[in-house]
């Protein structure tokens, strides 16, 4: 069996009065998944490639010693990544993955502690970008 193969549910068979096992329904009688609508997912998540992405940018900032801590929620229409500068404060920024809006404006956003949207995009590791900005000295 490899990663992709579907796991399947088999009951387990009922001994009938005769002492013999059941045996399963024919897959005629089994509604046939394929022909169902697609529902859409009850949670949204980050993947792995995601959080990856968010974590390397995170642990930079970790390591300056700018920011303490992070949360990380989850709903039925976003995905949260929210970022503190010390635990008992509001977030400074959350990572924001609304999936219904992925054809619109982008399915991720960065959004600061006052609820500016920082930037929107379709790609992760773009609308990351902003918080990698430093200030510099203009001469």
């Amino acid at each position: 069996m490899s990663d992709s193969d579907p796991i399947t549910f088999r009951p387990p068979s009922v001994a009938g009065s005769d002492g013999k096992r059941g045996r399963p329904k024919p897959p005629s009688a089994v509604p046939h998944l394929a022909n169902a609508a697609p529902r859409e997912p009850a949670m949204v998540v980050f993947n792995r490639l995601e959080l990856n992405d968010i974590f390397n940018v995170y642990g930079r900032w970790v390591a300056a010693g700018d920011w303490r801590d992070y949360a990380i929620d989850w709903g039925r229409e976003t995905a949260s990544f929210s970022i503190f500068r010390r635990a008992s404060e509001v977030p400074i920024y959350r990572v924001v993955k609304a999936p219904k809006l992925a054809r619109r404006q982008g399915a991720f956003a960065v959004i600061s502690a006052t609820g500016q949207i920082l930037k929107r995009g379709h790609e992760l590791k773009q609308v990351l970008a902003v918080l990698d900005q430093r200030l510099s000295l203009v001469k």
